[in-house]
């Protein structure tokens, strides 16, 4: 790959994965269903652009279901929830449309099962992040959560010898297996999760970015301060080579000084970040010279899942078509493969 001339590595996969789609089609098909205003309990994914976009549309982003008036409609953030939501909604008489990606769900019944059979659960994820507060509330007594693997000292299991971890699906997948690591030298017969819990998208992005950052002076991520995917790809670039690394949520904020004496700019996004806010930065890179730009693919994705059961069913009975994710309707660039 020539180093002499201004160049962009642009990553692939990046943007939405299929639990995000999902969750964003939701919203959008119920607004269009059943009209505004539809009440969604958290950020339906963490993007600032996204919220924004969906409220401009009618839906109404609240942090508790008691916010949301009695026998109206919520939706349920692709991050999950845990039964006491479930429970609080339906004593208020609250339509619910689940949204929660099915690989969350999966950890949770993980969850559940291990906690049935009175397994002490060691959760990797980040304290007060929605998905681990969903995963934990499944079974509170049987769950601690492990931040990081600096914490790992400070686990206490009942027994030893009947000790699982599980994990939340957008972290670093190289930190997760330092956790691992340390929890085995202190529980050497720690169990591992049936399947791996960490998503394959956040392992795909993630994967891409190692091969690009080692070429690259900056790498620019795009996506929000609240998403921990983006958060884990700003730091995969810099332990994978880049010089520097930046994480936005749009272009505007994007400082021109970042790339003084820079030949090559890395660009990803986060799993929650539609193409357009990519599209806009690549813009602006060619606005200062970076007007090539070369593909990095480590992997395609084809995965689609269907949309909640409960608007399905609705959709179904009012006749409509049947309403699917978008996943391969995203307009691609035109970029040269690497």
């Amino acid at each position: 790959m020539s180093e002499q001339r201004k160049r962009v590595l642009l990553a692939a996969p990046r943007g939405y994965c299929a639990g995000v789609d999902r969750a964003v089609v939701a919203v959008e098909k119920a607004l269009e269903h059943y009209g505004a205003p539809v009440y969604v309990r958290k950020e339906i994914v963490h993007n600032k652009f996204v919220v924004e976009t969906l409220t401009e549309r009618g839906a109404v982003f609240v942090d508790e279901t008691d916010e949301v008036p009695e026998g109206a409609r919520v939706v349920f953030s692709a991050h999950g929830v845990s039964p006491a939501v479930h429970a609080a909604a339906a004593v208020r008489g609250l339509k619910t449309i689940d949204a929660t990606c099915p690989l969350v769900t999966k950890v949770h019944k993980e969850a559940v099962r291990f906690a049935a059979d009175d397994y002490d659960i060691l959760l990797i994820g980040h304290e007060g992040h929605e998905e681990v507060e969903g995963t934990a509330g499944e079974a509170p007594a049987h769950i601690q959560v492990v931040n990081s693997p600096e914490e790992v000292h400070k686990v206490t299991v009942r027994d030893p010898d009947k000790v699982i971890w599980i994990s939340q699906t957008t972290l670093s997948v190289d930190e997760t297996m330092e956790t691992v690591r340390r929890l085995r030298e202190r529980f050497p017969t720690l169990q591992d999760p049936p399947s791996d819990d960490i998503c394959y998208a956040t392992q795909n992005r993630q994967v891409a970015v190692k091969k690009l950052a080692p070429h690259c002076d900056v790498v620019i991520t795009v996506g929000s301060a609240n998403s921990s995917n983006s958060v884990r790809l700003v730091e995969v670039a810099l332990d994978a080579g880049a010089r520097a690394s930046y994480r936005v949520d749009r272009a505007s904020e994007v400082d021109p000084a970042w790339f003084d004496g820079a030949t090559t700019v890395g660009v990803t996004s986060g799993a929650s970040v539609p193409e357009i806010l990519v599209r806009d930065v690549l813009e602006l890179l060619a606005g200062l010279g970076y007007d090539s730009v070369e593909e990095v693919r480590t992997a395609t994705e084809d995965l689609m899942f269907s949309l909640p059961r409960e608007l399905r069913t609705d959709l179904k009975a009012a006749g409509e078509p049947p309403a699917r994710p978008r996943r391969g309707a995203r307009r691609e660039l035109a970029v040269e493969p690497v």
